[in-house]
């Protein structure tokens, strides 16, 4: 499945599958996010699969979001491995 992203008042909705084939739709959607406003939502609820680079790019968003000072909240449940990465991070 592709990966699809909406847009509508610093709310994304991220659908589909979010892999090493389509990472780079994911990060031109995201590179000035944060230029803008002062936080962003993401929902991965109708995320139907994530790899490691899909993790990663994930990481990055935050990582970027702590760096700018900016609110990030990613919400629904999504997949499995994309909790288990940050509760493995929170945890050390």
């Amino acid at each position: 499945m592709n990966l699809e992203i909406t847009f509508a008042n610093n709310f994304f909705n991220v659908k589909g599958s979010l892999d090493r084939n389509n990472i780079h739709v994911f990060k031109k959607r995201f590179k000035n996010a944060f230029n803008s406003t002062s936080g962003i939502t993401v929902s991965i609820e109708k995320l139907s699969s994530i790899d490691r680079y899909g993790v990663n790019a994930i990481a990055q968003l935050q990582n970027e979001a702590l760096a700018k000072n900016k609110r990030l909240s990613i919400i629904g449940l999504g997949q499995s491995s994309l909790y288990t990465h940050f509760k493995t991070e929170e945890a050390a």
